[in-house]
């Protein structure tokens, strides 16, 4: 710590790498700890028999903001990648989001109308009334039985560790259905997957003369010395270990992997399968080289089995659980935030929303507006 810096970043996440690579071009001395071996945070993609494997869950990147696309395409040139998962239910394929093609598979209607007459009848059916008290109440109401049962019942509750009848209606507020043979899962703008994987997206944003990075240091382990030594600290890690979990623990949920190489080509034909029964243990299984249109050794595949998991004090936190009690305790410690000028908190820990990559971008790019052009 005998070098002069102006921030401390903890964390080499998108949210961290942003802030540094920016402030580093306004001529800030920046210096950048990351308590993992790598940098890039969950985003991070290491080569395998050539092939990007995604270390920590599927990242495709997708956007309807042409300034957010064109930032990020400074870093890497993308593919055309679509997201077009595949849903197995007992071995039973369907197609996501929910379609034409779903519907047809499970009801052999053609049209349009007769899918929706089909969706009516359901909810009809179900005699639901007032407003949903639940998940399971809100999905019947939005998409009928048939597609709850067998697309959403099982996967969410892996997914949450509970029961659909005691999750909050807000989760699925809204779900993806279309009445078109279209098995696009977003409808932005933009998508696509950086060619070479998105480890070097975070290595280019971090390439600067300003700009010092140390892996495999632990900010808790010499807290008080970082915040006594540097004059403005931009903290992407939990918000409630930051305050020693003074006000209460917040809740988040945790994720375990399962890599393997397979002497195969071509394991499952598509980069996500959704396994959505709730006999089956994992939630998806990721076929890595089809995110590259099946780049790699011809003779070998990489997938991962993604496993949800509870989250304790210790444990890898992957999201947060936004319902309304850790809503409401997260305002608290946002309070708290609000009062140490010196501390700028961001990215989904720090900030405890679910941001996707393309969130985290804008989210970093405000809080440097506002850290260096306040006025404008």
């Amino acid at each position: 710590m005998t070098e002069k810096f102006d921030y401390l970043i903890v964390g080499a996440g998108l949210f961290g790498a942003v802030f540094a690579h920016e402030a580093a071009l306004k001529g800030k001395r920046v210096k950048v700890i990351e308590k993992r071996d790598h940098i890039a945070g969950n985003i991070y993609t290491k080569e395998v028999d050539g092939i990007q494997v995604h270390q920590y869950g599927a990242h495709i990147f997708h956007t309807s903001d042409r300034e957010i696309w064109d930032y990020v395409n400074q870093f890497a040139e993308f593919n055309r990648y679509t997201n077009s998962p595949v849903a197995n239910y007992h071995g039973e394929m369907y197609n996501l989001p929910f379609n034409m093609n779903t519907f047809n598979k499970l009801w052999g209607v053609r049209t349009p109308q007769e899918a929706a007459a089909k969706i009516q009848e359901q909810r009809d059916a179900a005699k639901l009334s007032g407003q949903p008290r639940n998940l399971e109440e809100q999905a019947i109401t939005l998409i009928g039985t048939d597609i709850y049962q067998k697309l959403i019942k099982g996967y969410t509750e892996k997914q949450w560790g509970q029961k659909a009848t005691d999750l909050p209606a807000f989760i699925i507020r809204r779900l993806p259905v279309r009445y078109t043979y279209d098995n696009n899962y977003f409808n932005d703008t933009y998508q696509g997957i950086p060619i070479g994987g998105y480890t070097q997206i975070v290595e280019r944003m971090l390439d600067h003369p300003n700009i010092d990075v140390e892996t495999n240091v632990d900010f808790f382990a010499n807290k008080d010395t970082y915040l006594a030594n540097y004059p403005k600290v931009v903290f992407t890690g939990m918000i409630d270990q930051f305050f020693d979990y003074q006000l209460g623990e917040l809740a988040y949920r945790s994720l375990r992997f399962e890599t393997e190489t397979l002497p195969v080509g071509n394991y499952q034909g598509n980069a996500v399968i959704n396994y959505t029964d709730a006999e089956t243990p994992y939630t998806r299984i990721i076929e890595h080289k089809h995110f590259e249109f099946g780049k790699g050794d011809a003779d070998k595949t990489v997938i991962t089995k993604e496993y949800p998991a509870d989250w304790k004090r210790g444990d890898e936190p992957y999201y947060p659980v936004n319902n309304q009690e850790n809503n409401n305790l997260y305002k608290q410690y946002a309070a708290l935030a609000a009062q140490q000028k010196q501390i700028i908190f961001g990215g989904r820990l720090g900030q405890y929303r679910y941001y996707d990559m393309h969130q985290v971008i804008h989210a970093a790019l405000v809080a440097v507006k506002a850290e260096f052009d306040p006025t404008k």
